[in-house]
Order: C-alpha cells, then structure tokens, then sequence
C-alpha cells in the first residue's frame, strides 16, 4: 500500500528527531557551491540523506547530501547541504518533500539560496540578490493533487511569497556590511539545459531578473504550510545571449568567489532576524 505524506512526513521527522534533533527555528536550503555555511554550524549533528526514510539521494556535482543540524548565529536551524532537483527525474513530491519535513519538525522559516543566471542587464556575475518575487515557469506545481488540509488550504495566497520584513534585514545587512546586494524576480525553469537566449529575451519581458533550476517549487510548499522565506541568489554568470558560453564550473567557481560575502549575509542576517 502506498504511503501517505502524513505518514511519510511522521516517520522522517520521528528517524531525523532520533538522531538527536530538536527545536529549529529555520530551514535552510544551501544551493550550488553554497554549502559550505553549514560548516559553520555549532554543535553540530549530520545525517547522510540515504539514511533518511523516504529522502531521495542528491546527484548534483558540488552538493554534498546531508542535512546539518545545530546552531547558527545562536538560531537552531537545520540546513540541507544539495537540494532535490526536477530535473533529476524527481517529482515534485519529492522535491519539495524536505521542506515538509522541516515544518513537520517546527520550523517556522526557510531561508532558500541558489546559483542563478543574470537577465537584469545590470546585474554582473558574482552579484548577490535579494528575491523579492518569483515566476513559476515550470510547467507544473508541486501542490497539483489531493490537498491536506492539515498542511495548508487548497488555494494558497501567494501575495508575498518572500517575507517583506526578513527582506528589509537583509537589505540593511547588506548596507551595514558594504556588500552589494541588487533585488529582483527569480524565474524558475526546469533545466538541466541552460535557457536559449531566446527564452532570456522571453524572461526579461515577463519581469524577471534571473534564472534558475529550482527553489520555485520549495517557496511554494513553504507557503502553503505559512513559513516564511527569505531567498537570496548567488548571480554566477549572465544568462545566455549575455556572454559567450554557459557552464557548471563557472557557476561553482563564481560562488567560490562570493561565498564570503555570502555566508556573512546569510549569518548576520539570521542573527538580526
């Protein structure tokens, strides 16, 4: 008999609680090259996902597939070092699964990174930007399917899919910390191939300021339980049309490069939240 996510999500937050995880305050997932901050978490605790029940295994080159529990900037948060793709071949289910978990284990926020291409014509690689919107170009939804009422209602309001306060702190961090950091709308495809210049012209018009493979999905299911998100993307290169060729090791080395003045970010941000 097949599962259900009631019964999926009770008995992985029963095994990651066995291990000794207890209250969190925030979810963090840490995207391409960016998973180098859950080091920097105290008192740590890491569980491998293969030995998570009903957690699928990270394939993604730069991510390493544990979730890191402990405390950060003296918040207890519990951080996803590599993220669930679709593009993997995972469903939605799947790729949204650990947000899930996270609440089911009492987060009431999630803090969402990625690597990103750059359409603002403004924007240069290395860029850090606050999302403040986004676009589901996708092609589906993860809440497509029987809707428990106990997790969220049928039609969530996605008016603010970012928190607008958590936003304003990280906009004064930045400022306080000298770090530029641009704003804008993250539209969200479903890769693996990078988008045609073409689809970047498309992208540009519709409103948004870059491009990626993910995290659309994950801040919908956050808001359908009534977290709340802040989501910051690393811009590690412009998008196609932009500048001559398009490849992972720049978007690895790009973050390299940041990384820094990323994790200090995220980190003052946290502490200021």
């Amino acid at each position: 008999m097949t599962k259900t996510l009631s019964v999926k999500l009770n008995e992985t937050a029963e095994f990651i609680k066995s291990k000794g995880v207890k209250e969190i305050d925030f979810g963090l997932i840490l995207g391409s090259g960016l998973g180098e901050l859950a080091e920097e978490i105290t008192d740590a605790i890491v569980i491998p996902y293969e030995e998570i029940p009903n957690f699928p295994v990270s394939t993604v080159v730069g991510h390493a597939g544990q979730l890191v529990y402990g405390k950060l900037e003296n918040k207890f948060v519990l951080a996803m070092q590599g993220r669930f793709h679709f593009y993997e071949g995972n469903t939605m289910d799947v790729v949204t699964f650990p947000v899930r978990v996270m609440n089911a284990l009492g987060a009431h926020s999630m803090v969402v990174t990625n690597a990103a291409g750059g359409v603002n014509t403004s924007f240069t690689p290395g860029n850090l930007m606050l999302i403040t919107d986004q676009i589901n170009f996708t092609g589906t939804n993860p809440l497509i399917g029987e809707n428990d009422e106990n997790l969220g209602p049928r039609f969530p309001d996605m008016s603010e899919p970012y928190d607008i306060e958590y936003g304003k702190v990280a906009r004064k961090v930045a400022a306080d910390l000298k770090i530029t950091l641009q704003q804008g709308v993250y539209m969200g495809f479903t890769g693996p191939t990078y988008e045609t210049p073409a689809e970047v012209r498309m992208a540009r018009v519709m409103g948004a300021d870059a491009v990626g493979m993910s995290t659309v999905p994950e801040v919908i299911v956050a808001r359908h339980m009534g977290m709340r998100v802040l989501g910051i993307t690393c811009v590690t290169n412009l998008a196609a049309g932009m500048q001559a060729n398009l490849n992972h090791a720049e978007v690895v080395e790009t973050t390299e490069r940041v990384k820094a003045d990323f994790k200090m970010l995220i980190k003052q941000t946290l502490k200021n939240i």
